[in-house]
């Protein structure tokens, strides 16, 4: 006999026939009219070990919630897509990946379609509600709107990249990869994923060859880079949609469709003279800076860290009681609050010296009028710096100070691993120690120390 179908029950819609397990679930009396297998839905699990059964179980029956659930439904949701879920599971339920029909069809893996066909034929011979549809894919895939496909992306498919983001940067994410979405629906429509095809791709690349290569000689208006961008954020959202939904086999209309990115714009750095002689040499330079976007130019300046990563520096990573006085640039992992750093090899250890050690002193807590807003920091310091002319050109932007940084190590002398280490780059071979102790970074570093106006922090 069938368990009783308490939730609380741990055998619920579990029937033991013959020493194999059974679900076995009666059907809504108000759905009797609309599920073919009423009244009672009646499954093998093939299986005698009672803890597996319960988990074929509660695939069955989440399969089943969901889809009752489609049959009640009424409004702006989406009884298809509900359904088409609830098929994805019931045949992960049997033991089966899910495929639509168009997959099946092309499939090269007859021993797989051969086990579908004998499930399916043992099934009928147990008199059991087969189901056959999902397990052949002989059910209708819900279209989805590419604009929707990225709801999906985000809220599912990458969902658990984005956990350990900080809200700041997960709204930068999506701006850059939802801007891609918005100029295909801007050029195309808003079209159901299932039926964009090559020219549909093919026309976003000519709208951006446009743009990047124009005719008759005039400027060009973007860059190479960009739309490499867009078309790359189509193509993987496109991927790993139809992979999510089990269509493994669905040919990516976006692959092929790049440009030749040869030149690739730098920043320039900021020569050392001017560092030391326009910018610390006088502090009245600075003065009508505010002093948090002043104090993470300063560490920045004597220490090659992004911006982001000093805007965002806990009390707890200033660490000036230490033998050698240094920051520690990691990512945040406060739930509540977290923050990733760019890579795993920006997390590192920076010696303080000169400007950077006094403007770490005067700001050990940290800069909270910019915690997670680093993109009003760029515009903040950008502004303030072209307005007073502190940037040698109109090419130059604060990011220059980083490269600048890097290029005084270099031409210090500084070996190629310790740059790379403090800079936060990949090392190229295997990690073996720390990389050398801070007393020995500090007396590398205090090769290219920069003297300073004392008032200028």
């Amino acid at each position: 006999m069938a368990r009783k179908r308490s939730r609380k029950d741990p055998d619920r819609f579990l029937a033991n026939r013959a020493g194999n397990y059974h679900y076995k679930r009666r059907v809504p009396v108000e759905l009797a009219s609309v599920d073919a297998r009423a009244p009672v839905v009646r499954l093998s699990l093939k299986t005698d070990d009672l803890p597996l059964a319960r988990r074929k179980r509660d695939q069955l029956e989440a399969a089943d919630d969901a889809l009752w659930a489609s049959m009640l439904v009424h409004g702006e949701t989406d009884p298809a897509r509900r359904r088409y879920q609830a098929a994805v599971k019931r045949v992960e339920a049997m033991g089966f990946s899910f495929y639509s029909g168009e997959d099946i069809a092309a499939f090269d893996n007859y021993e797989d379609v051969r086990r579908r066909l004998l499930e399916l034929e043992h099934r009928l011979g147990l008199d059991e509600t087969p189901h056959p549809g999902p397990l052949i894919g002989a059910i209708d895939v819900p279209k989805t709107t590419i604009s929707r496909a990225f709801d999906i992306y985000c809220d599912e498919i990458v969902a658990d990249e984005l956990v350990t983001k900080s809200q700041a940067q997960r709204d930068q994410w999506k701006k850059v990869k939802r801007r891609a979405v918005n100029n295909f629906i801007d050029l195309i429509s808003d079209k159901p994923m299932e039926e964009i095809t090559v020219e549909d791709a093919k026309k976003v690349y000519l709208h951006w060859l446009s743009r990047i290569a124009p005719k008759g000689g005039a400027a060009a208006s973007a860059s190479a880079s960009s739309g490499n961008r867009d078309l790359g954020n189509l193509r993987v959202l496109y991927a790993a949609y139809f992979k999510h939904n089990g269509m493994l086999s669905r040919v990516n209309p976006f692959e092929g469709f790049s440009f030749s990115n040869r030149k690739k714009r730098s920043r320039p750095p900021i020569p050392t003279e001017w560092i030391r002689d326009t910018i610390l040499k006088d502090a009245t330079r600075l003065s009508r800076l505010n002093e948090e976007a002043r104090g993470i130019l300063l560490i920045m300046i004597e220490t090659g860290a992004r911006p982001s990563e000093i805007a965002n520096l806990e009390p707890t990573s200033f660490r000036l009681s230490h033998k050698v006085p240094h920051i520690s640039i990691e990512p945040r992992e406060n739930p509540d609050d977290p923050r990733e750093i760019k890579t795993e090899s920006s997390r590192r250890l920076v010696p303080l010296m000169g400007v950077a050690l006094a403007a770490a002193k005067r700001h050990r807590d940290g800069f909270p009028r910019y915690r997670n807003r680093e993109n009003d920091l760029s515009a903040a310091l950008n502004k303030f710096l072209r307005e007073n002319k502190l940037f040698p050109t109109a090419g130059h932007t604060v990011y220059s100070f980083r490269h600048s940084f890097e290029d005084r190590m270099k031409d210090g002398g500084l070996e190629d691993e310790l740059r790379r280490l403090i800079m936060g780059h990949t090392v190229d071979r295997p990690k073996y120690g720390q990389g050398g102790s801070l007393e020995w970074r500090l007396s590398e570093l205090k090769k290219i120390e920069l003297p300073f106006d004392p008032t200028i922090v």
